[in-house]
């Protein structure tokens, strides 16, 4: 079981860190002229993608609360 929170507490931390990346990499690409569309579009795709697994990720790690 503590493998197991362990294995999950690293995705969520990778999973985290690629989620600020994005962040970063949209900012740098909206401030570029000529705007690259479709790829912003692309990117907050991913990132939104991102964080509905971080979510699902936190959800799996946080205790089960007593009835």
């Amino acid at each position: 079981m503590d493998e197991q929170l362990h294995s999950l507490t690293r995705r969520l931390i990778e999973l985290r860190m690629e989620h600020a990346d994005l962040n970063a990499a949209i900012d740098r690409l909206s401030e570029q002229a000529p705007v690259d569309e479709l790829g912003v579009q692309r990117l907050k795709k991913r990132r939104l993608a991102l964080r509905d697994m971080i979510a699902r990720l936190e959800a799996e790690t946080e205790p089960d609360e007593p009835a």
